[in-house]
């Protein structure tokens, strides 16, 4: 008997141990990503950061080397504590439960960061979800956003919705089967969405990766 596809998204992520290797540390990337790195450390360097579903806290961690402050947050509580276990500077980086998609956090920000999570955000909701940051970092904040590319022959995609969002399917070591909201947007298609909302931005395409920067209009 064939398992039911399950699609909580939260729950799939809280069975996953292995986020460095699948989603960053691609062999055939690690060029990209030095780059990518090099122009993180260049743009939050004595920032005040919010970031958005941190995982286990591989960018936190890179944040952290550089940031004045980083509010490190994630929906779920055990990936929290998995970030909290790499024993980061206390005087740099704070932890929080909440919702990427509308962060209930305190504090004074002027940046937000969000990795490999951009891509989980449904295409109809994505000016809202910029209007909540807004709210927290202010006009002006500095917006950087990095995920995965579409590779051609490797990348598969299970289905698309009638607005353009496109699923994958993953299978956990339990057998456990997740469809998974997965959006690989062109260049194109990221300008014509955030161009309204962000000013001087920019757009890093690689092969395995892209990343955006711009400040909040």
């Amino acid at each position: 008997m064939t398992n039911a596809v399950l699609t909580d998204m939260a729950a799939y992520y809280a069975q996953r141990d292995n986020f460095d290797e699948e989603d960053i540390e691609n062999p055939d990337g690690m060029d990209a990503l030095d780059e990518i790195m090099e122009t993180l450390r260049e743009q939050m360097t004595g920032q005040r950061v919010l970031e958005l579903a941190c995982g286990d806290g591989y960018w936190t961690d890179e944040l952290s080397e550089y940031a004045e402050y980083v509010l490190a947050t994630d929906i779920n509580p055990n990936l929290i504590e998995m970030a909290k276990s790499r024993e980061l500077p206390e005087d740099v980086v704070e932890f929080a439960v909440t919702d990427a998609m509308d962060p209930q956090v305190s504090g004074e920000f002027n940046a937000c960061f969000a990795g490999f999570w951009w891509s989980h955000v449904r295409r109809q909701d994505q000016v809202d979800v910029i209007g909540r940051l807004k709210k927290i970092i202010g006009k002006d904040g500095l917006l950087i956003l990095v995920d995965n590319s579409f590779v051609e022959g490797k990348t598969t995609i299970a289905r698309t919705d009638l607005d353009g969002n496109t699923y994958q399917i993953h299978t956990m070591a339990n057998g456990d089967r997740y469809e998974i909201l997965k959006n690989y947007q062109a260049d194109s298609a990221i300008r014509k969405r955030m161009a309204p909302l962000l000013k001087d931005m920019r757009i890093h395409r690689y092969d395995h990766y892209w990343m955006l920067t711009g400040r909040l209009r």
